[in-house]
């Protein structure tokens, strides 16, 4: 039967789409689910404050009445005008083993594209960079993380046969945590308190940390990482929307900030307990028991022996000066009291060597790799 490619115009096709995934994934001990509630949030356009600036359909592949491929094509128009290029992403894709299909979905996404102006086809990409970025290229047999998508070893080397080529790639870390901090990373962190006359600052109050600091670790964030690939800034609705989202569910031991002598926010290091686990065990979903494996870890505090790092920006004036070895100087300690055995480091551009400079002090193990393809517009 030949493939059939139809847009998503229900809740309950919506529905469909979501939970191709985790039927996809099921019993695959790398792949770690979305929750269906954030997804639903995530594609909706009165929840999604992305769509202030973005637009989007969704594609579902089908073949004999059953579901066999999803995509989501997206124009992200911020991006697209500060890089000037006329891009259509895909996201959020999956499909069989099966050429016809990959190739049906993103011909899909392209004529979308094409009909609105654009170019190129880019992707995998979401809506921003707080979406996942990224095909799995290396790591198959590791596990995913809250932050990323798992895929087959089959999806690029469909990608491959359609002609697409690398555009980004990013690199991911184990990063071991040491008994204690490194002679020489607890010296020149001492060093830099001192020159720069910086302080350490920390919270116990979600509450007090939102209203201090919240606005200004986004406003960081935004500076921080404005020149990365595919980088559009958050607008001040999506900051609204991630301090609410975010900061009342962090261990607040695991968020350290770094502040010059008048309170001026210079850098942020936000880590919290590794959650792939428990979205395993919930099956990404909150009921009847996925509520459960998800406050055991986030409110009783039953870590896993790993962490993800979420977030690490330095203000553009104080990178290269050693001010992200202060984030690691207060974090290595906590990290050892709670039992942690390596960070997950999540993906890093691999030609952002400031970034992974800052593991210099760590042993490391370079485990995953996940591209962004390109592929120009017939």
């Amino acid at each position: 039967m030949a493939v059939t490619i139809e847009k998503v115009t229900t809740t309950k096709a919506l529905h469909r789409f979501i939970n191709f995934n985790t039927k996809l994934y099921k019993g695959n001990p790398y792949s770690v689910p979305d929750l269906y509630d954030d997804m639903v949030n995530t594609f909706s356009r009165q929840k999604n404050p992305a769509f202030e600036f973005c637009e989007a359909d969704y594609f579902l592949a089908y073949r004999d009445g059953k579901i066999i491929g999803r995509t989501a094509a997206i124009i992200n128009h911020k991006a697209n005008e500060r890089w000037k290029i006329k891009v259509v992403r895909f996201g959020w894709i999956d499909f069989i083993d099966d050429q016809e299909v990959s190739a049906a979905l993103l011909q899909a996404v392209s004529d979308w594209g094409k009909e609105r102006g654009m170019t190129e086809i880019q992707g995998p990409l979401g809506f921003t960079d707080f979406d996942a970025e990224g095909m799995l290229i290396e790591g198959f047999d590791q596990l995913g993380t809250m932050a990323t998508t798992y895929n087959y070893p089959y999806y690029p080397v469909h990608l491959e046969r359609m002609g697409y080529r690398k555009d980004a790639d990013w690199i991911e870390f184990k990063i071991y945590i040491p008994d204690g901090i490194p002679e020489k990373h607890q010296r020149i962190s001492e060093m830099i308190l001192k020159r720069y006359d910086l302080r350490i600052k920390k919270y116990t109050s979600a509450k007090a940390l939102a209203a201090e600091y919240g606005q200004a670790i986004f406003n960081l964030m935004n500076e921080a990482y404005s020149p990365l690939y595919g980088y559009s800034p958050l607008s001040q609705r999506q900051i609204d929307h991630y301090v609410r989202m975010y900061l009342p569910i962090l261990d607040l031991r695991m968020v350290t900030l770094v502040t010059d002598a008048q309170g001026q926010l210079v850098a942020a290091g936000i880590s919290m307990p590794s959650l792939s686990r428990a979205l395993q065990k919930a099956r990404g979903r909150l009921l009847p028991m996925g509520w459960w494996h998800l406050l055991r870890l986030l409110f009783l505090k039953k870590y896993d022996p790993v962490l993800d790092l979420m977030l690490v920006a330095v203000k553009p004036s104080y990178q290269g000066k050693g001010v992200n070895a202060l984030l690691f100087y207060d974090l290595i300690p906590i990290y050892k009291s709670l039992g942690f055995e390596y960070a997950e480091s999540n993906p890093e551009l691999e030609i952002n060597d400031k970034v992974q400079a800052q593991w210099g002090y760590f042993k490391t193990e370079q485990h995953k790799r996940r591209r962004a393809y390109i592929k120009k517009i017939d």
